[in-house]
């Protein structure tokens, strides 16, 4: 018995410096997948995909860490990962990329794309500062058809921690966006019935 004991007690001294690493380790890739996103928003793509690379890589590493036993603690880092991944992606006009391209698992790959929705919200708006309100409807449509992909996993919120909490926040999210799209698209139509108006008087003057 004593001899179980001391092995089980090395063996569980090795876990927890694993754990603790990983932690540790995790925060770089979340802080690289942020700062990508942010040059994303500055249109600093190149860098952009450099951050997000060397994210991947260093998820890379830390899969070889965790084992089987330690996954769990991966999600949060491939979870920023996949949303960095795919705003860079509506922001080049690329195609969205897919779990087997990230390497990521199933339920980091859905709470990467929940959170992405919070980032497409954004990227409306910004849009829509920029006088382009037809790529703010494409980017619109692209979070409808994403809440709609992700909605029926809401019955696995307890395999999937945080989702159900998440599809709630996003569909808040899709409906703000709506209401600023709409009235975006009825500040348009009124301004162009005011040109037309404009233009008739002029002619009739």
């Amino acid at each position: 018995m004593e001899s179980s004991l001391s092995e089980s007690g090395k063996l569980l001294e090795s876990t927890a410096a694993r754990r603790e690493e990983l932690i540790k380790e995790s925060r770089e890739v979340i802080a690289l997948s942020a700062k990508s996103i942010i040059c994303i928003h500055n249109s600093q793509f190149d860098e952009a995909k450099r951050l997000q690379k060397l994210a991947s890589k260093n998820l890379g590493k830390l899969r070889e860490l965790a084992g089987s036993d330690l996954v769990r603690y991966l999600v949060s880092p491939e979870a920023e990962l996949v949303e960095g991944s795919v705003v860079l992606a509506l922001s080049t006009n690329s195609q969205l990329p897919s779990k087997k391209k990230l390497m990521v698992e199933s339920g980091s790959y859905i709470l990467g794309l929940l959170d992405s929705i919070g980032e497409m919200k954004r990227m409306v708006y910004d849009t829509i500062r920029r006088s382009e309100f037809e790529r703010a409807e494409a980017i619109f449509s692209t979070m409808e058809k994403l809440y709609l992909l992700l909605l029926p996993f809401a019955v696995y919120d307890h395999v999937i921690n945080g989702a159900k909490r998440k599809l709630d926040v996003a569909r808040i999210l899709i409906e703000d966006t709506r209401g600023t799209i709409t009235e975006e698209a009825r500040r348009r139509e009124l301004v162009k019935s005011v040109s037309r108006l404009s233009q008739q008087l002029k002619s009739n003057g």
